[in-house]
């Protein structure tokens, strides 16, 4: 079957000298024993010093932090201004601290066990999306740059038959973010993979992670078929390969539209967004163009975009 798709200290005072005269007195006058001694109870606090006394530098520390969020908030209005976005990107929230569980989307499945999961949509109440961008044909310095100046995370899945005449620029790319781009397999020649053999397709699938993690350090957990196309052999020979899950997309961006998998033509919390490494010789606008588009969408929506491994 093939199947097709197009983030107190107690301080303890005694009053010692009290004491002791009020000892010697009744021993002077032949009284019985003297009562215990009463100590005098622990003087609380002064107003505003009792979070310093159990934590000292708390404060400062808070201070500090509000401080670094008050800047980067300045600094990406300034970035959104300066790139041509309506409005700045809304921040993530913190990604969950254990990942949800991903399954093969209803209608994605085929008949084998254990493979991994085909997706367009990641399990979350969060109002988050994923942008991810295929192939690499485009080497557009402007993206790295605008990316890091909006910190705005994304994902690349890279082809090696497009990608291999300028290596250097993705592995930029992957440093170009202070938590790092992830580059993961989109084939080593971008071929329609069902109308290949299950060896050829383990060939396409596994020389592409054996390009990643020569020239990028790793081999990539994501994979995602050409055209979004596959049948079984793939996911068998992508499991063989290292592949942990198989991320399609829910809706695609363009520099002059959006185009819709879902029936409302929406967002909704987890959704992928595929695009591509395109120029104006592929489509009308820049891939700068292209950010402005999409993320002026994601925003007017109210969603953040999130990074897809913190949640796969």
């Amino acid at each position: 079957m093939v199947i097709s798709a197009h983030p107190v200290r107690r301080t303890l005072g005694a009053a010692l000298v009290v004491a002791a005269l009020a000892s010697a007195a009744t021993a002077c006058s032949g009284a019985g024993p003297a009562e215990p001694e009463r100590r005098a109870p622990a003087p609380a606090p002064a107003p505003g010093q009792q979070g310093q006394a159990q934590a000292p530098g708390s404060a400062g520390a808070l201070s500090a932090y509000v401080e670094k969020v008050r800047k980067q908030k300045a600094a990406r209005a300034l970035a959104a201004k300066k790139w041509g976005l309506a409005r700045p990107p809304l921040d993530a929230p913190a990604p969950p601290k254990v990942k949800p569980k991903i399954t093969t989307r209803k209608g994605f499945e085929t008949d084998g066990e254990g493979l991994p999961p085909v997706f367009t949509t990641v399990p979350t109440k969060q109002k988050v999306v994923f942008l991810t961008i295929d192939d690499g044909a485009e080497k557009d310095p402007e993206l790295l740059r605008m990316m890091k100046d909006l910190r705005i995370p994304y994902s690349a899945f890279l082809s090696d038959y497009v990608v291999k005449d300028d290596y250097g620029y993705f592995a930029r790319m992957q440093k170009s973010q202070e938590g790092g781009v992830s580059l993961h397999n989109h084939t080593l020649n971008h071929r329609y993979l069902p109308g290949l053999s299950y060896k050829q397709q383990k060939r396409e699938i596994c020389g592409m992670q054996d390009v990643i993690e020569k020239r990028f350090g790793k081999r990539p957990p994501l994979f995602r078929p050409p055209y979004g196309n596959y049948n079984e052999d793939t996911l068998r020979a992508a499991k063989t390969c290292g592949i942990k899950a198989v991320p399609l997309w829910a809706s695609e961006a363009f520099p002059d539209h959006m185009e819709w998998r879902e029936w409302d033509r929406d967002l909704h919390p987890g959704d992928i967004v595929l695009t591509h490494f395109r120029g104006k010789g592929d489509w009308k606008g820049t891939m700068p163009d292209m950010i402005r588009r999409v993320m002026n969408v994601i925003t007017a929506k109210g969603y953040a975009v999130a990074k897809l491994e913190d949640y796969v």
